[in-house]
């Protein structure tokens, strides 16, 4: 059915429903620090969706899982109504913790090379697994106080931006109800609380690409009849760095991060090859599209200055386009939430370089048929405000851990209360 663009009048009924399900708090707390304990590699979150696949069906709903590898799809029936969308990403990171709470990870799991690696919650995907099952609970309890059909979406792989591809691959749109609107959440370094959104663009569109250059082995002692892969990588490395400097307007931001480069095994071997990442971060599809080609051509040109024997290889992945909600949402989804949140917690922000696949469910560059879908997605904070400084609105506080790192640590609460506060708002919104 079509989106029906009326607002809800109504919005007493989220708070009284919100209010009488504080008492299971507690419930939540505990599922959190178990996720935040035992986080699992993008593809292999197999504990994290059997526990989320758990908490749909004692809420009463459909739940089937393994849908896009690890993915989990619970829905629930309400009679006649939107199809409304929520989702939460499932993945951890390879990063050792260190950030204190009692209840760090000490996990480990095995990564794409096979090596066993310490393993984090990093980016607060535990949180938003808690938070869904949460709100959805909540939903549940309450089917008197709305009309239509949930889709909840437990999407591996967000790490690598190939889950949310993965389960539309595996029949999410044609399996399960297709969503008239989907409702997404990311947790941040803000203020405990309060919740940032974007009427349009908010976050960049992102792409990884891998890169080997192909050289000529030998001794460390006879560089001359070698063609040395670690030089002309470390050239190319460096004059990368100018597509942004040299190359790019201000006012079209770009991101060029390379983020690992290996090449060698001993220091009087000149070695055959050397393999770096480029991470590229762009706010357009036209500015991604020149950014790549400039890192291709930069890459090439490095090689056949240092005479390589064959050209570099480039492969491209990780990929997904800019998250650009639909503005119509986004405003419905905060007069909604700041309803049942205090007030000044509901803001506006700039947009981030960072990149997520959410925006692959709202089917940007027309992959699976059927209309688009309209979405929202936004950021809520999970750090303590006496962090931040007085008067803070938004922006960036270096002192504060943010996502990706070894020290980032949402407090569990007020932050899961808050997270669930603004998903329930948002759905009901929606829902008849």
């Amino acid at each position: 059915m079509a989106l029906d663009t009326t607002p809800t009048t109504d919005r007493t009924r989220a708070a009284r429903l919100l209010d009488a399900a504080e008492p299971l708090d507690a419930r939540w707390l505990a599922l959190y620090r178990d996720l935040h304990a035992h986080p699992e590699l993008s593809g292999r979150e197999h504990r994290t969706a059997a526990a989320l696949a758990g908490e749909l069906r004692a809420s009463g709903l459909e739940v089937t899982e393994g849908v896009g590898g690890t993915g989990v799809v619970g829905v629930l029936r309400n009679g006649d109504g939107p199809v409304v969308m929520l989702r939460a990403d499932m993945d951890g990171l390879p990063v050792l913790e260190e950030s204190g709470v009692p209840y760090a990870s000490r996990h480990t799991d095995v990564n794409p090379a096979g090596e066993t690696v310490p393993t984090m919650h990093a980016c607060g995907h535990d949180m938003h697994v808690t938070a869904l099952a949460a709100a959805v609970d909540a939903l549940a309890g309450a089917r008197d106080a709305w009309r239509g059909t949930l889709l909840v979406v437990g999407q591996p792989a967000e790490e690598t931006a190939s889950g949310a591809n993965a389960m539309l691959a595996d029949g999410l749109f044609t399996r399960f109800p297709k969503p008239d609107v989907a409702l997404g959440q990311h947790v941040g370094p803000l203020p405990a609380g309060v919740a940032n959104h974007s009427r349009e663009l908010l976050m960049a569109a992102a792409c990884t690409l891998d890169v080997t250059i192909h050289g000529r082995g030998g001794h460390g002692s006879r560089p001359f009849v070698t063609v040395d892969p670690i030089l002309t990588a470390a050239y190319a490395v460096t004059r990368l760095q100018a597509i942004v400097a040299r190359e790019t307007s201000p006012e079209d931001p770009l991101v060029v991060t390379v983020g690992t480069f290996h090449a060698g095994t001993k220091s009087n071997i000149i070695p055959d090859t050397a393999t770096f990442t480029v991470n590229l971060r762009a706010r357009s599809d036209a500015s991604m599209e020149r950014a790549v080609a400039a890192v291709r051509r930069i890459v090439e040109a490095e090689a056949a200055a240092a005479g390589c024997p064959q050209p570099p290889t480039i492969g491209m992945r990780e990929n997904p386009p800019a998250t650009v909600n639909t503005a119509e949402v986004v405003d419905r989804v905060m007069a909604a939430q700041a309803a049942v949140m205090p007030e000044g917690a509901i803001r506006v922000a700039d947009p981030l370089m960072g990149s997520e696949d959410f925006s692959e469910y709202g089917l940007p560059r027309g992959r699976y048929e059927g209309d688009p879908v309209p979405y929202a997605f936004w950021f809520w904070g999970g750090m303590d405000p006496a962090l931040f400084p007085a008067g803070y609105t938004t922006g960036v506080v270096p002192s504060v851990p943010g996502n990706h790192t070894a020290q980032f640590a949402p407090l569990d609460a007020p932050t899961l209360a808050a997270g669930r506060r603004l998903l329930v708002a948002a759905a009901l919104e929606f829902l008849g």
